[in-house]
């Protein structure tokens, strides 16, 4: 395609990646796209990569460098893909054609997991390509990414006691959060989540020492629990001392069953269960707690549990996350099957923003609701909370209200509500 005759102020004049470092003390990526000109730069976009702990079998790949440095989790190979191939094919283009641009990189690329560029490669500048044209047209993100959407302030869902991978105790759900449901705005509903986190911290050093305020990747607490029901106790006796209702403020868990799924059955609480008595035990929790959301339930093939288990706690929000990988593919599969009913939105498990936009939109029509996802390994980047606003996504999971890699996703969000003032609008679930 000829781009002669495209505005000066949106062609894309460079586009540079460099490796920084990610909460987790590894290397990702950082890319930096100017548009305009070179003398007179009218656009910049600035965006990095996460990466997860926990992730499934079918996400696009993470191109690392597999040789002495970092212990082979370099970059540098993602990082000259950007330089020298990408960066030659972009130069040039319109920064608004987010569509084309990540249909262009996913066709250099090749392969059905994005394995020759890396999804890290492609996923970092498609979404700097975002952040330039939203720059170029002095517009904030959510609003060039959400067009004439009315805006919604998502219910944050905070990771605030951990388990699994994402922990050293003997937990085998790995994430429990809380909802702020009850909120009148978001200030309000960070506060309150804020505020309970604290108080849980109290609940935990009485409990257990202060060793059990340690904390896991995301910011939540990682005390030595390895019963379930103890975990959720510990939140419900926050909750209650922060002076909150349990319909104040609800519980989710993520279990990301598949790190604790055997091949035949599912280790938990020092028990293994068969899918149907997994199945009962949630119900069971769902019955006994304030839950009002499940993710990933079962290991990430099992489409049919997800579909029995969504039809039994039809009020409960059964999340896919592993099971769908942000992939429209996958979800198409879940939705013949009424397995699930919300997507687990995570840009990097399928790596451009088009086909994250492309899975969500999907959901939505579908009548799934939407939860907007950091990773474990996160940077101070906060695209995933003009995501969340510009989708009118249900919810956002951004870790515990502690760190900054997770306070930048939750702090960006005051600035949207604020820039929206009267217009904006708090999610109630």
């Amino acid at each position: 395609m000829s781009y002669v005759g495209k505005e000066n102020k949106y062609r894309i004049e460079k586009v540079y990646a460099r490796e920084i470092l990610d909460s987790r003390g590894y290397p990702t990526i950082e890319v930096d796209v100017y548009a305009g000109s070179d003398s007179s730069y009218s656009g910049f976009g600035r965006a990095s990569v996460p990466s997860g702990a926990s992730t499934g079998t079918n996400e696009a790949l993470e191109l690392r460098d597999n040789d002495e440095r970092y212990g082979g989790k370099g970059v540098l190979d993602a990082i000259n893909n950007i330089n020298t191939l990408i960066e030659t094919e972009l130069v040039g283009m319109d920064v608004r054609d987010q569509r084309e641009i990540d249909e262009m990189m996913i066709a250099m690329d090749g392969t059905e997991n994005k394995m020759n560029l890396g999804a890290n490669a492609i996923l970092g500048v498609s979404l700097a390509v975002a952040k330039a044209a939203s720059d170029s047209l002095d517009m904030p993100l959510y609003r060039y990414l959400g067009g004439s959407n009315s805006f919604m302030l998502p219910v944050p869902t905070m990771n605030v006691l951990n388990g699994g991978q994402h922990a050293g105790n003997d937990l085998a759900i790995q994430e429990f959060m809380i909802q702020p449901k009850g909120a009148e705005n978001y200030a309000e509903a960070l506060r309150m989540g804020a505020e309970t986190y604290h108080e849980l911290e109290k609940v935990l050093i009485e409990k257990y020492g202060r060793a059990s305020t340690n904390v896991g990747f995301e910011g939540g607490f990682a005390p030595p629990i390895s019963l379930t029901v103890d975990a959720l106790d510990a939140l419900l006796q926050a909750v209650d001392n922060a002076g909150y209702s349990q319909s104040d403020i609800t519980i989710g868990l993520d279990a990301a069953a598949s790190e604790f799924y055997d091949g035949s059955h599912y280790l938990i609480d020092g028990k293994k269960m068969s899918s149907g008595e997994l199945t009962d035990f949630y119900l069971e929790l769902i019955n006994t707690y304030p839950i009002i959301l499940i993710e990933d339930p079962f290991y990430e093939e099992a489409f049919e549990d997800f579909a029995t288990l969504t039809s039994e706690a039809w009020e409960t929000l059964i999340v896919g996350d592993d099971l769908f990988v942000t992939n429209v593919d996958r979800l198409s599969r879940g939705l013949e099957l009424g397995a699930a009913n919300s997507l687990l939105l995570k840009v990097n498990q399928i790596g451009t923003l088009s086909e994250a936009f492309d899975a969500a939109l999907l959901a939505q029509r579908s009548g799934y609701s939407v939860v907007v996802s950091h990773r474990s390994a996160e940077t101070e980047d906060t695209t995933i909370a003009d995501i969340a606003v510009a989708l009118g996504a249900e919810l956002i999971k951004t870790g515990a209200p502690a760190r900054s890699e997770r306070t930048a996703k939750y702090n960006q969000l005051l600035r949207i509500e604020e820039d929206l003032g009267e217009a904006a609008q708090y999610v109630q679930l």
